[in-house]
């Protein structure tokens, strides 16, 4: 199993395409798969595997593993906003499932993303930790926007017992050799 910090502008792919970059500027191993995915415009975990059944598991929505996100939202959702987000959000592709959704301070040793996010200096900002046990395609993205605070960054820090502990963007660890490789 591979955790990677995944960059902002980088596929959850190997190859790279247009102006995004691909894993293999990061992670020059054989024979190993993502298992779910993450927008080139969104950062953090991203986890590969050579296990298929292992990679079923972890991207199949039906094994309900959570999906822990750092969300920076344009605005400070109130707590109609975030009992909306627990209660599920009803998208154009239909109701998500509850979340679990609370205010967090900015995390702790953040990075900074390049290129930067915008700042309005008359619009404040907040940060939401979000746990979904879906996957729909830019599922967080569209349910911050429809309780009406936009995404502005978004980290997924965790997925189910793996997180981005000890990793910097761009880096990866291979649990199972205990090493780190950074590009």
């Amino acid at each position: 199993m591979i955790r990677f910090n995944k960059p902002y502008g980088v596929l959850s792919q190997f190859t790279a395409e247009g102006a995004w970059r691909g894993l293999k500027d990061f992670i020059d191993l054989p024979d190993v798969y993502v298992a779910g995915r993450l927008d080139a415009d969104s950062e953090g975990l991203l986890l590969l595997t050579n296990d298929g059944k292992l990679q079923a598991r972890i991207a199949d929505p039906r094994f309900k593993m959570d999906k822990t996100y750092w969300v920076q939202v344009e605005g400070v959702p109130d707590q109609i906003a975030l009992t909306a987000l627990r209660q599920g959000v009803m998208l154009k592709d239909g109701m998500t499932r509850p979340a679990r959704a609370r205010w967090m301070a900015a995390p702790a040793h953040i990075w900074d993303r390049d290129p930067p996010v915008r700042v309005r200096k008359a619009i404040p900002t907040a940060w939401i930790e979000l746990v979904i046990k879906e996957g729909r395609n830019r599922q967080v993205r569209r349910m911050t926007a429809a309780v009406g605070f936009p995404t502005l960054r978004l980290i997924r820090a965790a997925i189910g017992p793996y997180t981005l502990d000890g990793l910097s963007p761009g880096t990866w660890l291979d649990a199972d050799m205990a090493r780190t490789a950074i590009r």
